[in-house]
């Protein structure tokens, strides 16, 4: 047989294979496809693709009741409230028992004002999921905004009981805010004992519980608990601050200067200099206090008043008066700082004592400027 005889049965086989349509995919298959590339745009932040990729699921399966929720969450991040309140009641007409709808559809009914229906839909939520988090807490919103302060911190507590480790603490901080509010103190500090007993330790809820054993006068608890904060918190200061101020007031001067110390490993900062400075004048070490006073004009920015006027109130204790009063002069004349009486006040009496009259008449001048509520104010 000729080579070209032999090849003519070969030609034919790719000849028909070409001309073979790909087989046609399952609609349902399509349809999941689609769902799931449309949660992920979602989850991209693609809501406008993901709401395209939605459609085009609805016209090959209309009847999902995955469809509605899945808009319902697009629409809801886009902040299209009310095209979202509309898909969620979509799915629990097709899904009534899925309590996550409920929830969503309480949220979005919070937002848009319908605190009545909010509240029923999330009580369907709870019925059918007793430990929805995110239901409790938006029921102790409503509660906190209608006063109910009980009832707040009641579904605050029970949000954070059933909420994952990472939602928790802003849970627990909430109840722990409704309740200071109200002046609970008790309740505050056995809320927060409890909730670092069973391992509840961020930085928050022991930032609250160092702040509530302050309020008890706890002090050493109170240390105890700011420095753990802080050690979790690498990258804040003050938490270490708030350990030293504690530990000069429970006459722990080594412990003290060591927090100190580790409040400027993590930000070198003029109001630390200035405090570790009085610090070193409590025991007269003059030559000490001295060396930190001139780190704390080193460091100092000029950006924050009340660091600004530390600094001044430091350097007329060390006899630095005239220094002080450029300070503070140059504060109180800033357009910004013109109404704060007290910088004003201070800024008066040290010119007064440096028999500075236009200063003290300028300082006084914006006293009385700011006091437009009719209030008198003694200035020198």
């Amino acid at each position: 047989m000729s080579s070209r005889l032999r090849a003519l049965p070969l030609l034919v086989l790719l000849a028909s294979g070409a001309c073979t349509e790909p087989p046609k995919m399952d609609p349902k298959d399509q349809a999941e496809g689609l769902y799931l590339r449309g949660n992920s745009e979602y989850l991209q932040g693609k809501f406008d693709a993901a709401l395209k990729s939605f459609d085009e699921m609805k016209a090959l399966a209309p009847g999902d009741p995955r469809l509605p929720a899945a808009r319902g969450e697009v629409l809801l991040s886009m902040s299209r409230l009310e095209e979202s309140e509309k898909e969620f009641e979509a799915a629990l007409r097709l899904d009534p028992k899925r309590s996550t709808n409920w929830s969503r559809l309480g949220f979005i009914q919070a937002q848009l004002g319908k605190k009545d229906e909010a509240r029923q839909s999330l009580q369907k939520a709870l019925a059918l999921h007793p430990k929805d988090f995110n239901a409790l807490e938006q029921l102790g919103e409503l509660a906190e905004e209608r006063g109910d302060h009980a009832e707040a911190v009641r579904d605050f507590t029970q949000a954070a009981e059933a909420a994952p480790e990472a939602s928790k603490s802003d849970l627990l901080v909430r109840a722990v805010d409704v309740l200071t509010k109200q002046g609970r103190q008790d309740e505050v500090l056995g809320l927060l004992r409890k909730a670092t007993g069973q391992g509840v330790r961020t930085p928050e809820v022991l930032t609250a519980l160092g702040d509530a054993e302050v309020r008890a006068g706890r002090l050493p608890e109170a240390a105890a608990a700011y420095e753990e904060a802080a050690k979790k918190s690498p990258k804040d200061p003050t938490l270490w601050e708030l350990v030293a101020e504690i530990q000069l007031k429970l006459g722990k001067r080594e412990d003290a200067l060591k927090a100190y110390g580790e409040s400027l490993k993590v930000k070198d900062r003029a109001i630390v200099h200035v405090a570790l400075a009085r610090a070193h004048l409590a025991v007269e070490d003059r030559a000490a206090a001295e060396g930190e006073l001139q780190k704390a004009l080193d460091t100092v920015s000029g950006a924050d008043v009340g660091e600004m006027q530390e600094l001044a109130d430091l350097l007329t204790t060390m006899g630095r008066k005239q220094d002080a009063l450029r300070i503070l002069t140059s504060l109180g004349s800033e357009p910004g700082h013109a109404k704060n009486t007290e910088l004003q006040l201070a800024t008066a009496r040290l010119a007064q004592d440096l028999k500075d009259t236009a200063t003290v008449q300028a300082a006084c001048a914006r006293v009385a400027a700011a006091a437009t509520d009719g209030g008198v104010v003694k200035c020198p």
